[in-house]
């Protein structure tokens, strides 16, 4: 036993000696300047800023199809893309946004088009995917959808239920 700790005492000193290179020595100041500057840059994030975040239509006919814009503005330091734009559900369609890069400063806009289904107070959201920090951002449209007048009223069928015997 003595003969095995005093072997892996000897490995490890021949291995913690042997390594005597100045790992500083080594470093080349060129490298370390690129890596400061790209960790700069990796800190910069496009900041997305709307005119609105909400629109409300109001009042509409049931059926009745609306559409609005949003307009967008990169207010933060590196180029917003926008990577997608999706809707909470089929009867909204966002469309017509711009895929290229917008430079900071730079303005886009979207529309989204509601087809009008639905009853009473209706609210969707369009979340925008990006190369914001947070990565998404959302905006919402809201409708009070009046009934269909020319839609008649669903009939219940009515239980009858068999006289108790006594």
């Amino acid at each position: 036993m003595k003969k095995v700790i005093l072997g892996l005492s000897t490995l490890c000193l021949i291995a913690f000696t042997s390594c005597k290179e100045n790992a500083t020595k080594q470093i080349d100041e060129t490298n370390v300047a690129a890596a400061a500057e790209r960790d700069a840059s990796s800190s910069k994030f496009p900041v997305i800023e709307f005119d609105k975040t909400e629109h409300d239509f109001g009042e509409i006919e049931a059926k009745t199809a609306v559409s609005t814009v949003f307009k967008y503005k990169n207010v933060g330091d590196a180029p917003l893309v926008i990577t997608d734009i999706k809707s909470s559900c089929g009867c909204t369609v966002p469309q017509d946004w711009s895929r290229d890069p917008l430079l900071p400063g730079g303005e886009g806009e979207f529309s989204v088009k509601f087809n009008g289904s639905g009853t009473n107070k209706v609210s969707k959201s369009i979340t925008v995917t990006a190369n914001t920090e947070k990565g998404s951002e959302v905006v919402k449209i809201m409708a009070f959808v009046k009934p269909d007048p020319n839609k008649k009223p669903a009939i219940k069928p009515v239980m009858q239920t068999a006289p108790a015997v006594k």
